[in-house]
């Protein structure tokens, strides 16, 4: 998983910064140091990274690799080798709510949970009280339809969509590189288990402290989907505290990329309960 670890040894508290879809470890490479002054700061890359090499002839079983609840596991077998315990999660994109469903199954390893841009469910349910996810079915349809017919073409388009058409042409180029990697089988495969994903049910179980770190202008998961997770959180059994929404003035889906400074300051607030 390509793991590395950065920065404070000692007593500092343990940060694990986990990417979303498309990414790798590079994607924090304008926030980890900083971080790092501070904070034990682990980094790494989940199996789909285009950074992860694998064994193409491999028999690959897609219901575990392309399951929330399959990646949580790995999120699990990886802090178990390391041996980390009570950590402050930072979990940008789709890995929020893989750390959501973790700190369920195994809430000793989390002191703390920050959700970026996180989303439980990404498509529009007029049945759930008019839930707004963000996209149609036949919007997620033609998405799916376009990486599988030429994700090489597709990937680029994304990546300036998602990281937000008026971010500095570094930050896409950053984001666009990573996600080229991906090996197209895995990008339609993943891609898939996000856009068709629905993992609601779990808000209402997470019991550690929790903050939801979302972007004022984010095409991908909408501020209403902050605000829907905060009620689900605060009203579920799961014992924990209503999660505090931080709302960034920055635009995009990547503001570890578009405003990396003030990224850090709000994990630093967030972990150091200022």
């Amino acid at each position: 998983m390509n793991v590395k670890v950065l920065g404070a040894g000692g007593e500092a508290t343990t940060v694990v910064l986990a990417h979303g879809y498309g990414g790798s470890n590079h994607i924090w490479d304008d926030v980890a140091p900083a971080l790092a002054k501070t904070f034990r700061v682990v980094v790494f890359d989940w199996s789909f990274s285009g950074d992860v090499v694998v064994d193409d002839d491999a028999d690959v079983d897609e219901g575990t690799i392309c399951s929330y609840f399959g990646f949580a596991d790995e999120l699990v077998a990886m802090m178990d080798e390391l041996e980390l315990r009570e950590v402050a999660f930072v979990g940008h994109s789709m890995a929020g709510m893989i750390g959501c469903i973790a700190s369920v199954a195994r809430p000793e390893l989390f002191s703390r949970l920050v959700l970026v841009g996180a989303s439980p469910r990404y498509i529009n349910d007029d049945d759930d009280g008019g839930y707004v996810g963000g996209f149609e079915r036949a919007e997620v349809d033609a998405t799916l339809a376009a990486i599988e017919a030429d994700f090489a073409g597709w990937a680029p388009l994304f990546a300036e969509a998602v990281v937000g058409p008026d971010a500095h042409p570094a930050a896409v180029a950053t984001f666009a590189r990573q996600l080229g990697r991906m090996r197209p089988a895995a990008a339609l495969r993943v891609m898939r288990a996000v856009l068709t994903c629905d993992v609601r049910g779990v808000l209402g179980d997470v019991a550690a402290p929790c903050t939801i770190v979302h972007c004022a202008r984010d095409a991908v998961a909408p501020l209403p989907v902050a605000l829907y997770m905060q009620r689900a959180m605060a009203g579920g059994g799961g014992g924990g505290a209503a999660p505090t929404v931080v709302v960034m003035e920055s635009s995009g889906h990547f503001p570890q990329l578009t405003a990396p400074m003030e990224f850090v300051r709000v994990v630093e607030a967030v972990v150091l309960d200022h």
